[in-house]
């Protein structure tokens, strides 16, 4: 009968509801049009920090965890280096450098698909940054959590 009552921030919550798909969205642009603007995977890849961050604060560290699965987060950044191999060995196999843009003829510049092998390259690293970057922003915030248990 001595337990507290959780008590949920109603007003960070609603506040992390109505912008996280913002920055979702925001982090899909900057990902997908890395190869015509500034920005690109890497950039994109490291703002999904702040989603994580948005979860946590708005819905308590247990709801990250579910929603942010880290050997779901773990597994899938190591299909996104596998890939990135696989494209640059593209390169090699159609005789030339490795990770050389060999699908350049594909698409009209400016258009969202115009760079060939570039812009699958670009997507591979804004998933692989995402899940590195999301599963290292998960493991502090395990850390963090259990700073604090200690200290109570």
């Amino acid at each position: 009968m001595n337990e507290k009552p959780v008590v949920k921030n109603v007003i960070a919550k609603c506040g992390c509801d109505k912008i996280l798909p913002l920055a979702v969205v925001y982090i899909l642009y900057i990902i997908l049009h890395g190869h015509l603007s500034p920005g690109g995977g890497f950039q994109g890849g490291v703002l999904m920090v702040a989603v994580v961050a948005l979860v946590c604060l708005g819905h308590g560290y247990e709801t990250t965890i579910r929603t942010f699965s880290y050997h779901t987060m773990h597994t899938t950044e190591g299909f996104a280096s596998i890939f990135y191999v696989a494209l640059g060995l593209l390169g090699v196999a159609m005789g030339a450098h490795f990770a050389q843009n060999v699908l350049y003829t594909h698409g009209a510049i400016g258009d969202l698909y115009s760079a060939g092998t570039i812009f699958w390259m670009n997507v591979t690293v804004g998933v692989k940054v995402i899940t590195g970057v999301g599963s290292i922003a998960l493991l502090m915030l395990g850390v963090l959590r259990d700073e604090r248990k200690g200290e109570e």
